[in-house]
């Protein structure tokens, strides 16, 4: 796979040891589970797969690209290159400027660009709207175009469900920047629906199988369906496609349920007429990042501490995988540390909250660690040795970390 060059300050000599180590050992990653690595009373589970993958490597590559080769132009970000405060905020300070905001709302008038600036498209992509608008102005918007190739690959498979005339069934946040651009390239090849997670479906799957109305339907998907939807029409045949970033075990579950549907209408032996088989468009990052998770909740321990953006989708899942076993802790840097206590974020309640003894008071701690895939491998360095701080001195730390050598 492709190597990037991503800024040194993102990256973690220590962590990136041990993925290497973990490579070498596996490099067909059959084996989910997780590193443990001592240092004094604590045992560290580093999750197998963390941090950056290929998407998110790839737009910072081509954000700093952007940096280098265009020096005294206007740069631009359509919206935040990925779900993470700390490399936005470094984009922002190398001069960059948000054009929107995560909800799509406009920060800078497009209007107020000239062909001479540079605009770069976020690894979440965009939507055909938005790019034709960009185009009128006489923007070059390919060149420094990161959308995620895995989110590119969604829209290829979406465009041929359209040219078959199967609807397409997006799994997906419909606020969420990917699923609004897939959503616009979905709907250009045939009729679109969204749905958020398994209750939604259900609704849906109420009506494949008779038990709520056309009208009932589209009242309950208002705004998250294509235009001149009809149900009776546009539910003859589905293909389900989904947002790169949701738990790809609750896409296949959704899937598994719809087709189940229509075998209990059709029968199992006709099920290829009315359902597409979509399973390739499911992200191999974030597969391998819900793995590990999962092998995380194979193992003892006393606390889960997840590092990530709090508008990060696949954080938020990963911390939803961890949440059934361990207490589980969502921060996004090392500052939320602090000597009254651990700040976190309750992403159910969107709410910050105060837990002022996080750690137990034990002789030895199992603390499992992991991040999402817009984290820094660095960030999740730096937690973890401001969690050691916590119970040892400066020299007490450095000494311990030399024995790592």
């Amino acid at each position: 796979m492709k190597q990037f060059e991503v800024p040194a300050f993102y990256r973690s000599p220590l962590l990136s040891k041990i993925k290497a180590q973990r490579k070498l050992a596996d490099p067909r990653k059959k084996d989910f589970s997780p590193s443990a690595l001592q240092i004094g009373k604590f045992t560290f589970l580093i999750a197998r797969h963390f941090g950056f993958c290929y998407g998110v490597e790839n737009a910072i590559e081509r954000s700093y690209k952007a940096l280098q080769e265009n020096p005294g132009k206007r740069i631009f970000l359509l919206s935040q290159m990925i779900h993470n405060p700390a490399v936005n905020a470094d984009l922002t300070g190398n001069g960059i400027q948000f054009l929107q905001d995560t909800q799509g709302k406009q920060l800078i008038a497009f209007d107020t660009l000239t062909p001479n600036d540079i605009v770069l498209i976020p690894a979440f992509g965009t939507t055909l709207e938005i790019e034709q608008q960009l185009s009128d102005l006489g923007l070059d918007i390919q060149t420094y175009n990161t959308t995620c190739p895995f989110v590119e690959k969604v829209w290829n498979r979406s465009e041929k469900l359209g040219e078959t005339q199967h609807t397409i069934i997006i799994h997906g946040k419909h606020d969420h920047e990917e699923t609004r651009a897939t959503f616009s390239h979905a709907v250009a090849n045939g009729p679109a629906l969204i749905v958020k997670d398994m209750k939604e479906a259900q609704v849906l799957g109420a009506y494949i199988l008779g038990q709520k109305s056309a009208a009932e339907l589209l009242d309950f998907f208002a705004g998250k369906l294509s235009e001149g939807f009809v149900p009776e029409i546009h539910l003859s045949k589905i293909g389900v496609v989904n947002q790169t970033t949701m738990l790809a075990s609750e896409t296949q579950a959704i899937t598994d349920y719809l087709r189940g549907c229509y075998i209990q209408l059709h029968g199992e032996a006709n099920i290829k007429t009315y359902m597409a088989d979509t399973r390739d468009t499911l992200c191999y990052a974030t597969n391998d990042n819900q793995s590990a998770t999962l092998g995380l909740l194979e193992e003892a321990a006393d606390l889960a501490i997840v590092v990530g953006g709090y508008n990060s989708s696949n954080t938020s899942h990963l911390v939803e995988l961890l949440e059934q076993k361990f207490p589980t802790y969502y921060i996004k840097d090392a500052s939320e540390i602090q000597e009254n206590g651990l700040h976190h974020f309750d992403y159910h309640h969107k709410e910050m909250k105060l837990t002022e003894r996080f750690l137990p008071d034990r002789e030895q701690l199992q603390v499992v660690l992991t991040s999402g895939a817009s984290c820094p491998d660095s960030i999740v360095e730096e937690v973890m040795m401001k969690i050691l701080s916590t119970q040892y001195t400066q020299t007490e730390l450095e000494g311990l970390l030399s024995n790592l050598a």
